[in-house]
């Protein structure tokens, strides 16, 4: 039996933008949380939605037919193979719930990327 958990705390206390961590594991799927600022890259998941929650800040999610504007407490899911660009102008923390098998940008490399083993680090 676990712990209760606080994402806003945990995602609060990363020292670093962009870099998820995985708090939890549901059946075949990760939450992680993460601090963000800037932007990641334009990026898809061929085979996995992923999911958007913010724990605090506004998030705009750039898609090619659309953006989404995040509040805190509000969520999306950007489907399967629908390219993106996640965007922070200001400091946000965000809660992210994707398969196992999600890679961070997907079939794309920067500096940005960080791997399953270093997500899974805290």
């Amino acid at each position: 039996m676990g712990v209760p958990l606080s994402p806003l705390q945990i995602a609060a206390a990363l020292p670093d933008y962009w870099s998820p961590k995985v708090i939890a594991e549901l059946d075949e799927h990760y939450v992680k949380v993460a601090k963000v600022k800037g932007e990641l890259t334009w990026h898809a998941h061929a085979d996995e939605d992923e999911l958007f929650y913010i724990l605090s800040g506004c998030l705009h999610i750039q898609m090619q037919d659309q953006t989404v504007i995040l509040n805190s407490g509000e969520m999306f899911v950007v489907p399967a193979g629908v390219e993106h660009n996640p965007i922070a102008a200001q400091p946000c923390l965000i809660m992210l719930v994707e398969r196992k098998t999600t890679r961070h940008t997907g079939a794309v490399t920067t500096d940005r990327t960080r791997s399953i083993a270093q997500q899974l680090s805290l």
